[in-house]
């Protein structure tokens, strides 16, 4: 008997096995014997090198039972699988894993759904777990590929459909979620893995559930479009600085490969769950990713172009101020080069051009949005980097001349968007040399809607109490402040200063301007409030004079101009609101009294010189007065207004002088050529002269000898009284210069006076210094000045 004892016990099963197989009820109906189930935990806690024997063991039934077709006993397997797996964290559970996901991917190989949605299930607790020993051998390729067939189900009944989706998206995020932070496991950030979960996800979320979500109404969870964005927000939230990319990628080659650009609601909302998602710091590479997209549609439909900045548009709206990235102006730059190839293309179809103009509108709203998430300093950068895009011109040169008027408009409207988004401080930091000086440059355009463009710009950038709408219409009323409702603050003495330094730049142009013959009334209105602002912005006592001054020029260049009679009268007009203007809001009593008389004066006698009349676009030629003839008393007389202007403690002793005819900056390029080309006349006659002296000692000698002392005092005698009237004539030039000039205009004079010597000392260094190429061979070989050996003849 104790023989047959023994060997009973060798045939017994393992214990392992007993309990496990104690965990199987009769009736799979009723699942898993819950105490037996207890017991096989303990053991597999308390000896965790059976853990993997107990694996294989639940793996070869879980076989049997499948290809039985014993689904009951299968779902009792994997009940009891994942409490295993919930319970044990030995450092043997690897084993087991892989006994666990063999018997998952069996599951998800069958055609039955419910067990599809079984092995989803398990597989997505499996994921859940945080695993304390790293693992070298599991591959996930399978169950990438897997799952994502199943998302894209097509399952005849939809309540069975929808599940399968939804299993199908959970099980990516559990592969996701388990390999992402595990370096030993597949990179899922791989093309080969993103190609397949990325279009998985946006194939389930194109759908009308996900287009035309209401907040009001509840949502329904279990949905696969509602999935998928759940995924897709975890996906991106997840993805690091070298991985967003490898998410971006996928997403614009499906809207691509499915043509889902026109109409793009689901790309804009596509993209805005992206930037919701992303982790704040990488939202540029976000912008960089739409930017470059553009770049491969340069010669797409402009449809898509325009769905593409759309998006892009939405997308900035939404990202944080750091998000363009370091490349600022790489961006502003791709965006104006596909507005110019916008422009360029001249197409004949009616249908085509208007979507062009559409997405070249589209790209103006981008680039303004761009530069609202800029500091101020860079949003100059950018208004400077827009106006360099307009062709470099000479003095002679028309500006535009060779530039297509619609790309100017276009520059001009982008350059206004981003203006709008800047918010002036100070003046000097507002309009920089570089940015001004073009700026007033372009403003004499022969185009009268590029000119009140130009105005615009000047409005927005001139305006920080957002006056600019009370001064568009020109009038004339007896309280300008209340009336008018304007918001008027003290000078900054920086204003005052800059003022006093470019002022004559405003002036002259704003004079330029108001006579060109193609003006129209938006334009002399454009200009009125350019001034009205720069007195109400700048005009301290300090520049009070000019300002007047500069009416008097108005005037007096009306006068003198052969403009039609409509435009005289608006000049007129214009000349006399303005310094209604500017006589209310220095509080120049005087000075007001003057102008009701005047203005009443005009009234009764010559209507047609107020703007009431001048800006009345009801009138026809008809309505002006036959003869052109001009009074004296209808007019501002100079001498009047220096005598107020004195009274009320204001040196008018400028008035007299008028204004600068031209500003030194836009000589400059002139000033330079001409000082140039004569100090190179002047070299080589100077080259000229030595060469002839030493071809010809005779003749030279024998013109010295005919010069003698009775003839040098003949000449001067007879010189002498014209050199003393053209001195005396020039001394009296520089002192009435110095005496009634503006400061600017000398300093102006001056700057050009060294410039040119400047020019002409460095054109005679650069023609006689040995690196210069122009220097011949001989000269680079001579002998150094300190070693050549002189005659004791010439030696002192």
């Amino acid at each position: 008997m104790p023989g047959c004892c023994g060997c009973w016990e060798v045939l017994r099963p393992p214990r392992y096995k007993h309990l496990v197989d104690s965990i199987f009820p009769a009736n799979p109906q009723d699942g898993l014997v819950k105490n037996n189930m207890d017991k096989l935990t303990f053991y597999a806690m308390t000896t965790s090198e059976k853990l993997d024997r107990i694996g294989m063991y639940l793996e070869q039934r879980l076989s049997r039972d499948i290809s039985r077709h014993r689904i009951g006993f299968v779902f009792v397997a994997m009940d009891a699988l994942d409490q295993l797996l919930v319970a044990c964290h030995a450092h043997s559970l690897n084993l087991f894993v892989e006994s666990f996901l063999k018997m998952v991917q069996k599951l998800l190989e069958c055609d039955e759904p419910e067990l599809q949605i079984l092995a989803t299930q398990s597989f997505i607790k499996f994921a859940n777990i945080e695993e304390d020993t790293p693992s070298y051998h599991r591959r996930y390729d399978f169950f990438v590929s897997k799952f994502s067939v199943m998302s894209h189900s097509g399952n005849r009944n939809e309540n069975v459909k929808s599940k399968i989706r939804g299993a199908g998206l959970l099980g990516l995020q559990g592969v996701v979620r388990k390999t992402v932070s595990d370096d030993l496991q597949v990179n899922i950030w791989d093309p080969v893995h993103m190609d397949k979960i990325v279009p998985s996800l946006l194939y389930n979320m194109h759908t009308p559930e996900f287009m035309s979500v209401n907040l009001e109404s509840p949502r329904d969870e279990e949905h696969p479009a509602y999935i998928a964005e759940m995924v897709f927000r975890d996906l991106v939230c997840r993805a690091s600085y070298g991985n967003v990319k490898s998410v971006l990628q996928p997403v614009l080659c499906h809207i691509d490969n499915h043509r889902l650009w026109v109409p793009n609601e689901f790309a804009v909302k596509c993209f805005k769950v992206i930037m919701y998602s992303v982790q704040q710091q990488y939202g540029y590479l976000v912008i960089q990713m739409l930017m470059s997209h553009l770049d491969t549609h340069t010669n797409s439909d402009p449809g898509i172009k325009a769905s593409i900045i759309e998006v892009l548009y939405e997308s900035v709206l939404i990202s944080a101020g750091g998000s363009i990235g370091p490349s600022v102006l790489d961006v502003f730059n791709t965006l104006l080069r596909h507005l110019k190839i916008s422009v360029d293309n001249k197409s004949s179809d009616s249908e085509k051009r208007n979507m062009e103009k559409k997405f070249e509108e589209a790209i103006i709203n981008t680039i303004g949005e761009f530069a609202n998430n800029l500091p101020d300093y860079q949003k100059i950068e950018i208004m400077m980097f827009i106006m360099g895009k307009f062709p470099q011109f000479g003095e002679n040169e028309e500006m535009g001349f060779n530039m297509d008027n619609y790309l100017q408009t276009m520059l001009l409207k982008t350059l206004l968007k981003v203006a709008t988004k800047y918010k002036t401080v100070i003046m000097n930091n507002a309009f920089p040399p570089e940015f001004l000086h073009p700026l007033l440059r372009i403003s004499i355009l022969e185009d009268p809607g590029l000119r009140v463009v130009v105005q615009e710009i000047l409005h927005t950038l001139l305006d920080r109490h957002e006056n600019t709408n009370k001064l568009k219409t020109v009038t004339i009323p007896k309280d300008v402040v209340s009336q008018l409702d304007l918001t008027i603050d003290k000078v900054p003495r920086q204003d005052s200063l800059f003022m006093k330094k470019n002022g004559i730049q405003f002036y002259w142009h704003i004079k330029e301007n108001l006579q060109m013959d193609t003006n129209k009334a938006r334009n002399f209105e454009a200009l009125y409030c350019t001034m009205c602002l720069i007195s109400i912005e700048m005009g301290g006592d300090d520049i009070l004079v000019e300002l007047i001054r500069l009416a008097l020029d108005i005037q007096q260049m009306a006068l003198d101009s052969k403009l039609p009679s409509t435009h005289q009268c608006c000049n007129h007009a214009i000349v006399a609101a303005y310094l209604n203007v500017v006589a209310q809001i220095n509080n120049l009593s005087p000075l007001v009294q003057y102008l009701s008389d005047l203005l009443e004066l005009r009234r009764k006698e010559a209507s047609h010189l107020l703007p009431e009349f001048a800006f009345n676009r009801a009138n026809r030629p008809s309505s002006y007065p036959t003869e052109n003839k001009m009074e004296e008393r209808w007019l501002f007389d100079q001498t009047t207004l220096q005598e107020i202007l004195t009274d009320c403690g204001h040196d008018a002793s400028r008035l007299s002088a008028p204004l600068a005819q031209r500003p030194h900056s836009t000589m400059g390029t002139m000033l330079h050529d001409s000082a140039v080309a004569s100090s190179m006349s002047d070299i080589g006659s100077i080259n000229i002269e030595l060469d002839s002296m030493e071809s010809s000692p005779l003749l030279s000698r024998k013109k010295v000898e005919e010069i003698t002392v009775e003839s040098l005092k003949k000449m001067l005698a007879e010189d002498q009284s014209q050199k003393r009237e053209e001195e005396a004539k020039k001394r009296q030039e520089i002192f009435d210069t110095f005496q009634n000039a503006p400061f600017e205009e000398i300093l102006a004079r001056a700057e050009a006076k060294s410039n040119c010597f400047h020019d002409k000392l460095y054109e005679i260094l650069e023609t006689t210094s040995p690196e210069s190429p122009n220097h011949s061979e001989e000269s680079l070989n001579a002998v150094p000045v300190f070693e050549m050996q002189f005659p004791s003849l010439y030696v002192y």
